[in-house]
């Protein structure tokens, strides 16, 4: 298995606490008021801390679709998460899983800054495919900026 590493970094208007609370601990409340795509969100394993696998249900192309996320750690004094897609529709055959690194803090004016650090955690010794990488951060930036237009609709 080899590991391939990514960094993104984008701002938000939202501010590092409310950003931190809305993605981490009401996520499974906010995302599907959000969404109108998303079903549901379901533990099917752990107790919601570290180890937690979440199975997250939505419509796609009229189709009920799912993504397995495990909660790798949270660090609320320092505005950390971090998580792994484990199984479903977001995890590419060639990965064994893909965790995401998510590192909170103040942003201009008022808002947050929010530094990402993508792990690709190949089957093999190949790369990821570049059409999927590109298709997976498109989601995941549209999914954002929904929950973030929401968060400022709903201040």
């Amino acid at each position: 298995m080899a590991v391939f590493t990514f960094e993104d970094q984008t701002t938000s208007p939202v501010a590092p606490a409310t950003l931190y609370q809305a993605l981490v601990k009401d996520a499974d409340n906010i995302v599907p008021k959000a969404v109108d795509s998303f079903k549901s969100v379901e533990i099917v394993e752990g107790n919601g801390g570290p180890g937690t696998i979440k199975k997250i249900s939505f419509l796609e192309d009229g189709e009920t679709k799912f993504v397995l996320h495990k909660i790798e750690t949270i660090d609320e004094a320092n505005l950390g998460y971090s998580y792994s897609i484990v199984g479903g529709v977001a995890l590419p055959d060639t990965a064994e899983k893909i965790t995401i690194d998510t590192k909170l803090s103040d942003g201009p004016n008022g808002g947050s800054l929010i530094k990402l650090s993508i792990s690709y955690h190949s089957k093999g010794d190949a790369p990821p495919n570049e059409d999927e990488l590109k298709a997976g951060k498109a989601k995941s930036d549209a999914l954002f900026k929904v929950i973030e237009a929401y968060l400022l609709a709903n201040a």
